[in-house]
């Protein structure tokens, strides 16, 4: 997946954002988006790039081909599945640039509207 370059400033520098965010989908199935849903999805990230706000976005497999890694201590364990069960799991994300979380707030409305699903937002660290 090929990441929107932002232009670089009169000194050859990329401008700076201050906050990065992730923007989970939340569904109950795999693969469910419409036509209309997708294309909605291909215009919201179309917008992202042409802002310098699109960093990466990437769908998920169903949670049944999970696994769950642990390998502290050496251990090596997989264990099969998801870490949570539940009727809702992320099905996709996003991680976007934003000046600002009001920006970040907005853009995850936009999401969510694009994708027709809930989605979440957390700040990355």
């Amino acid at each position: 997946m090929k990441v929107a370059k932002r232009a670089r400033g009169d000194n050859g520098s990329l401008p700076e954002r201050s906050m990065r965010f992730l923007v989970s989908v939340i569904d109950s199935q795999t693969g469910s988006a419409t036509p209309e849903e997708m294309a909605a999805i291909d215009a919201f990230n179309g917008g992202l790039r042409e802002r310098g706000q699109f960093i990466f976005a990437g769908g998920l497999s169903a949670p049944d081909s999970a696994k769950v890694i642990d390998n502290r201590n050496n251990i090596g364990e997989i264990t099969s599945g998801p870490l949570h069960g539940g009727s809702e799991y992320l099905s996709g994300f996003w991680i976007i640039d934003c000046d600002s979380t009001a920006q970040a707030e907005e853009l995850a409305r936009n999401a969510s509207k694009s994708c027709n699903r809930k989605v979440e937002l957390r700040p990355l660290l």
